[in-house]
């Protein structure tokens, strides 16, 4: 009994940590720097509620640990850091600086987090990162409109609010924000969506200009040309035009914010760099060597403004392989995932990262700032992405754009199953497979960002992967009108409601007892199935149960709490026929299978649940 607790509060705390606090670690990760005080606050923020939680939620269940350990960006980042730290065998001046070692334990915890939340609660990261980029948009027009009002020429806006405190760091945030924004402008189908993104681009595009700062605007260009690539449709020529008339345009206009500069030292510093790397190409310098780089006019910089020639010079051509490796295999999974958008978003991100780590950094491994949004936070979301497409969590079938004509030949002759005031919900289509439409949700709504008709085929999928028959997927359409449908291959049988209605006593009893063990599984298993009622349930040909309209649903990590599980059976005791046949008449025989395969604390509870009406 004491073990059954203990594995029901570990699996409580599980649930806590992933579902809860990895979700507000991400977003303070994303967007703590435009309004804490110093980047300190940054660093608590992210050990407490991202790296240590991810940290005890991968020794809690080690098997999350070894599904990390399948990807390969994971197995390169350790393969990276193990070679980083092991040049601390030759450094010029060993250093006991337990830092060292915590910074990619810390950046690894990145990736392991990124996993754990995509998997487990990836409905969230698009509220989440819309939300830091809604933060991030507010500060940059704040500090916009504050910068026009005093600038004078030669002026660089920094930041104002927040740890932003250096015009280039600053312009890497803004960067990745434009990069957002300008996704969102590509990907999304609704007007009003689009209505509020262009704006919203037109704002954080100016805060990167306002920066005076030219290797944002390297990135961009690249990211440009990445999404364009990757995307390959209409607004993809569009964009490429509109790079190419601002580009023009800032050329004729302000020709002095590109050239008045030169080339900042850059040609001096990566030869002076090439030249030190070239004393230990192969092994480096050692992770925690001082680089030093005296400029012509007697300033010395410690970094060779490239994130390749830092990787050569700390840890040489050994290290600089497995780094390379991520950064060319974060953009191969962009591009052969790219019917999914989050791999869009993710890939463009890295390709701003890669652009603006040509002529800036050099530091392999830091502590969370603004480095971190070039290359470890990209390739983190492609990491945590494939964790969960393989899980099924996320979909591999892309989402097609079905014009009215199309829509119209696809519903010829079609029945309809099921509507509603508005017009028809579920159709039978003349090739015998259904069709069911989901109507548009407002733009806020999670319904938007994560359309019912993509859930209801994630879901399916999640389930067929615990043994737990669903229909068949065929295809997920984007409608005209915003409104979002899934085809699916109806399974063979009847509902319970149905085949509970034309039995006698004896053998509804056996059915109701095979209904309760059968529930049990889906709470042990953690599907939480709000709309759970007999209506629901499917009792096919071979006598096996099936759930049928399976987008109001949700797969926990563990299994579900004891509030959870009263909480399905309220639900179906609102359906006066199920509660008679469940509750009332054969209560003790769904009670009897409820029990086979459930805990007797949890049958306790669903027992006092119901004996509480």
């Amino acid at each position: 009994m004491h073990s059954k607790r203990l594995i029901y509060g570990s699996n409580r705390v599980f649930d806590f940590l992933v579902l809860w606090i990895l979700p507000v670690g991400l977003l303070l990760l994303l967007s703590a720097l435009f309004f804490v005080g110093n980047r300190n606050v940054l660093h608590r923020i992210v050990y407490i509620l991202f790296s240590v939680p991810t940290l005890f939620l991968l020794l809690m269940r080690p098997r999350e640990l070894k599904d990390l350990l399948r990807e390969p960006l994971a197995i390169a980042f350790l393969s990276f850091s193990v070679w980083a730290l092991t040049s601390l065998l030759w450094s010029p001046e060993p250093s006991s600086d337990t830092d060292l070692f915590k910074r990619p334990l810390n950046t690894f915890m990145l990736f392991g987090g990124c996993g754990l939340l995509l998997h487990y609660r990836n409905e969230l990261f698009k509220p989440i990162f819309f939300s830091a980029a809604i933060i991030a948009l507010v500060v940059s027009l704040g500090n916009v409109v504050a910068f026009a009002k005093v600038f004078q020429p030669g002026m660089r806006m920094i930041g104002g609010l927040g740890a932003l405190d250096n015009p280039l760091l600053s312009s890497h945030l803004f960067g990745f924000f434009t990069v957002y924004w300008l996704y969102v402008c590509m990907t999304t189908q609704r007007l009003k969506v689009l209505w509020f993104s262009v704006p919203a681009l037109a704002i954080m595009t100016a805060a990167v200009l306002a920066t005076g700062s030219r290797t944002p605007l390297v990135a961009l260009t690249l990211s440009i040309l990445w999404m364009s690539f990757v995307s390959r449709n209409r607004r993809s020529a569009l964009l490429l035009s509109g790079m190419v008339l601002g580009a023009a345009a800032l050329l004729l206009l302000y020709p002095e914010s590109i050239t008045e500069r030169g080339s900042s030292f850059r040609l001096e510093l990566w030869s002076m760099s090439l030249r030190l790397i070239s004393e230990h190409p192969w092994i480096g310098h050692s992770y925690d060597s001082e680089l030093f780089l005296t400029l012509p006019d007697g300033d010395q910089l410690r970094e060779p403004h490239s994130f390749a020639l830092g990787v050569l010079y700390y840890v040489g051509i050994i290290g600089f392989i497995p780094w390379i490796f991520m950064l060319g295999w974060g953009l191969y999974k962009g591009l052969q995932q790219r019917a999914q958008p989050l791999f869009i978003l993710a890939s463009s991100l890295l390709a701003y990262g890669i652009g603006a780590g040509l002529t800036e950094g050099g530091g392999i491994l830091s502590r969370p700032k603004e480095h971190w949004f070039l290359l470890w936070i990209p390739l983190a979301i492609i990491t945590g992405l494939s964790i969960a497409q393989r899980h099924r969590s996320l979909l591999r079938m892309p989402v097609q754009n079905l014009k009215p004509a199309a829509f119209e030949q696809l519903c010829s002759n079609a029945h309809v199953i099921e509507a509603d005031g508005l017009g028809p919900k579920v159709l039978r289509l003349e090739d015998g497979s259904f069709l069911k439409l989901f109507r548009p949700r407002r733009w806020y709504t999670s319904g938007s960002f994560n359309p019912y008709s993509e859930r209801f085929a994630s879901n399916s999928e999640q389930l067929r992967t615990l043994g737990i028959p669903t229909p068949h997927i065929l295809g997920l359409y984007r409608l005209s009108d915003a409104s979002s449908a899934v085809r699916y291959t109806p399974l063979p049988g009847l509902t319970l409601r149905q085949a509970l209605q034309s039995l006698d006593s004896s053998l509804r009893e056996s059915l109701v007892e095979r209904f309760g063990r059968f529930m049990a599984q889906l709470h042990e298993r953690g599907v939480y199935f709000r709309s759970l009622h007999l209506g629901n349930v499917l009792l096919m040909d071979d006598g096996e149960f099936a759930l049928i309209d399976v987008a109001d649903l949700r797969i926990y990590p563990s299994s579900l709490r004891y509030a959870l599980r009263q909480r399905n059976l309220r639900h179906m005791q609102r359906y006066p026929q199920d509660r008679n046949w469940l509750f009332e008449t054969h209560f003790e025989q769904l009670v009897k299978g409820y029990a086979s395969e459930a805990s007797p604390a949890a049958t306790a509870k669903i027992r006092e649940q119901v004996q509480s009406l």
